[in-house]
Formats: C-alpha cells, structure tokens, sequence
C-alpha cells in the first residue's frame, strides 16, 4: 500500500498549484461578470453585483451603420482560421507523406529551410508581406490573412506530420500494392485515417495559431468591419484608461471556440503529440 502521508501530500501539492493556475481564470470571469470597468483590488475573484451586462456589450456591438460588428468579426475570425487549418492541413498531409517515403533531390534540404523558416518570429516577415499584399491587393481583406497565416503554418505541419508518417509501417503500403491498389488509393484510404490522431493534433494548432494570431492581422486590416476578434479586443485597451469588464467579457468569448474544439480533439491529442516523436 502506499505510504498514507505520501499520498496527501501529493494531492495537496496537485491542489495547491491546481488552484494557482485556475485562479487567473477565475479573476477575468469575475471581471467579466462585474458592471464597473475599473480594475478591482480585491483578492478574492467574486463579483459584487453579478451581471451579464459586459457580455451583451461585447455582443451587441454593431457599426454606425446598423451592422451587426461582433457577428461580422465573429465570422471573420472563424472563416480564416478555418480556411487555414484546411489549406494547411491539406498542403501538409501531401508534401509530409511525400518527405516521409520518397527519396528525391533536395528532400533533406526542404526539410531544413522549413525548420529555419520556424527560426525566424513572425514581426521579422511584417514589411515583406505588407509589400506583397499590397502588389496583389490582398490588403484589408480576409483571404490576405488566409493566404500568410496557411504559408506560416505550412512548415511546422509538415514536420508534424512527415514525423508521425514515419512511425506507419511502410508493409502496410507494401500489402496494398501487391492487392493492386494506387498510389493515390493507399494515401486515402490507408495512411490518412490511421494518421488521423496527428491530423487531428496538427489541425488544433493551425487553427489556434490563426484564431489568436493579433500582429499580423492588426498591421494588415484597417477596415473596423474585417477584424478579426483578437484585434477587436485590442481596442477595449485604451493609451488612458482601459474597459477591463468588456475587455474580459470578449476574452472568454473568444477563448470559447478553442476550448470547444480542444476537448472534442482530446482523445487524439496525446497519441498525436508523442507518436510523431521520432527521428527523421
């Protein structure tokens, strides 16, 4: 048996810092459930008068025209992280299998520039890609952000995925030749529902990555109507004073469609995570 004050100290330990972690969250929904838009010094994360009011303004928010604004960026945001988990995950999906099982000119040296291209942070690229879409007059417009949030993205995907490419057993693929089945065959119907946990995984964080994403969009986008949330958000922060129950409010919105899908992925999260873990 084990030892009985082992035992509470670990769960004191795991509750201790369990609480230290959730505390943060608990302070911006007490904001966000507090009408007052100062910042409260209280340490105890509990509003006063509870009230939905911030949330109704976050939501309610429309344009000097009548435009429903937060519906608006609402679609925004969701249409661009979801063009941009599909057009990486496709272009990934097909350039990973193709570094994990053919050998061609230049294959070890893709998969370097693309591990360089991560070296590099995202402000560095600003100026570049504010010249290019400008060229192609993608500026302040959505299917700009989609086009440099999936070119971003593209490199850590198909490392994710040729990794875990690598661990499926190339006599699966041998068996379906010899019954006569495609090239394109084994990759659709035999390769990608068993590489589904690292889709699912690689599909999470494009689309986290694209959801949250706040400098790229805020240099690119001008127009109030084609914001994504994330930038909406920046501007409950003022240069003098800042709306902190609206501003909280639309942090729990926004985190919502994150949390949702990452507990509706989270059965393949850990088998994703580690089984791509292997030398390439």
């Amino acid at each position: 048996m084990k030892n009985p004050t082992r035992t509470a100290l670990t769960h004191a330990f795991l509750i201790t810092f369990t609480g230290l972690t959730i505390y943060p969250v608990l302070w911006v929904i007490a904001m966000a459930l507090t009408p007052q838009q100062g910042f409260s010094m209280s340490l105890l994360p509990i509003p006063a008068d509870p009230s939905l009011e911030n949330f109704a303004h976050v939501v309610g928010a429309s344009a000097p025209d009548g435009t429903w604004l937060f519906g608006r960026q609402l679609l925004n945001s969701l249409v661009v992280s979801l063009a941009t988990t599909l057009m990486g995950i496709f272009l990934a999906c097909t350039a990973g299998y193709a570094f994990s099982r053919f050998d061609f000119p230049g294959r070890r040296g893709g998969l370097m520039l693309f591990l360089v291209s991560q070296m590099f942070p995202g402000t560095m690229m600003l100026i570049p890609l504010y010249v290019i879409l400008d060229a192609l007059g993608l500026l302040n417009n959505i299917l700009g952000l989609i086009v440099v949030y999936s070119t971003t993205a593209i490199p850590f995907c198909v490392w994710m995925l040729k990794g875990y490419f690598d661990t499926i057993p190339r006599s699966i693929e041998e068996s379906a030749i010899i019954d006569g089945a495609s090239p394109f065959t084994i990759f659709w119907t035999i390769i990608l529902p068993l590489a589904r946990p690292a889709i699912a995984v690689t599909a999470l964080f494009s689309f986290m990555t694209a959801w949250n994403e706040f400098i790229l969009a805020a240099t690119f986008i001008n127009k109030e109507a084609e914001l994504t949330l994330p930038v909406t958000l920046n501007n409950y922060v003022g240069e003098f004073s800042t709306q902190w129950g609206h501003f909280a409010a639309g942090a729990i919105i926004v985190s919502l469609p994150v949390m949702i899908l990452f507990f509706a992925l989270q059965k393949n999260l850990i088998g994703g995570l580690t089984a791509g873990g292997v030398k390439g």
